[in-house]
This record gives C-alpha cells, structure tokens and sequence, in this order.
C-alpha cells in the first residue's frame, strides 16, 4: 500500500457530492458523486483509508473548480492535470495514457484503447478491468469508453450506467432513439 500521506476534500458539484485526493505528487483518487456527502466520502476512504481531511493546495482548487464547471456541462480537459498512478500495474498505466487523449465529447472502444496499447483486441476484457479500477475517474474518462458497436457496456460507479449515460449526454453524446422531427398536434 502506498504509504505517501493523503489528503482530500468534499465537493459539492451538479450531479451531487464528489470526493478527491492528492499527495505530494498528483491527484490519488477521484469519487463521482454518491447519493450524499457522507457516502461519498466512505466510498473515497475504502479506497484510500489513510488519507485525512486537508484543505486543497493551489492545483487540487483548480482540479476542483474544473469539476464543477465540468458537472455545470461546461467542456473541460483534465489532460494535464498531475496524477499519481505509482501504484498501477504498467499496462494499466498505458489504457490510461491512451484514454486521456480521448476528449469532451468523444468516445472510445475497449478494442480500440487495447489496440492503441500494444495489445490486440483480446485485451479488451484486461481494458475493462482497467476501467473498473480507474482510481481517478472522470480526470482519466473511462465514462467515455464503449463496448464494441457503441454498446454502452458497464460502468462501478454510484449509479452504474445510468450515471455513465449522465456524464455522456452532459458532454452531447446520446443514447437511445432520437427524438422525433415533427411533434404530435395531439388531435
């Protein structure tokens, strides 16, 4: 375990609470928004049990400043925001290089993010388990990763998929059938 001190915050945002944490070196862990502040926070300390409450430094503020434009539906690029990937295996770090480069309103393929890897198709099952340990979601956008044929595919954070289709539809990406040219005159 990772034995650089931790910190973070609680954010209120749009969609609802979200929690982050940092050390010295980057970002740690990012929560997407549970159903409240005390869960969100929960969630984020399973993950980082360590880490103690701390005022944010100068990055972590604009971190946060951009999360709250982001879950506002304002476009955002966390491309260059500073992480700590030091405790994920080195392939993962690779999926999650590769999925940074994938912007607002853009989406991905598990086959593709293999691909761009190094690795061949058959890796997509090893991209999913990537994404299912993302420690930064929304900063590394695994929300923006689809199965093949543009299948929404799953997604652990609080709300599963339903918060996925949020975060996408805030970025103009749409599920579903689209709505129809003409309106009913309801005679």
């Amino acid at each position: 375990m990772d034995q650089k001190p931790h910190h973070y915050s609680v954010l209120e945002t749009a969609l609802g609470y979200c929690a982050i944490a940092w050390n010295d070196f980057g970002v740690t862990r990012f929560q997407l928004p549970g159903q409240n502040a005390g869960e969100t926070e929960r969630l984020l300390l399973r993950r980082t049990p360590l880490a103690e409450r701390g005022a944010p430094p100068p990055m972590v503020a604009e971190v946060i400043t951009a999360v709250t434009r982001y879950c506002r539906g304002e476009a955002v690029d966390f491309r260059d925001v500073p992480i700590d990937l030091a405790d994920q295996d080195a392939f993962f770090q690779q999926i999650y290089a590769a999925l940074r480069r994938v912007g607002w309103g853009s989406t991905t393929t598990y086959g593709s993010l293999a691909k761009e890897a190094g690795a061949g198709q058959e890796a997509a099952r090893e991209v999913g388990q990537a994404m299912a340990k993302n420690p930064v979601p929304l900063i590394i956008p695994c929300h923006r990763v689809l199965a093949a044929g543009g299948k929404l595919g799953g997604f652990s954070a609080p709300g599963g998929s339903d918060t996925k289709v949020r975060m996408l539809e805030l970025e103009g990406v749409r599920f579903g059938p689209p709505k129809p040219a003409q309106q009913s005159l309801g005679f």
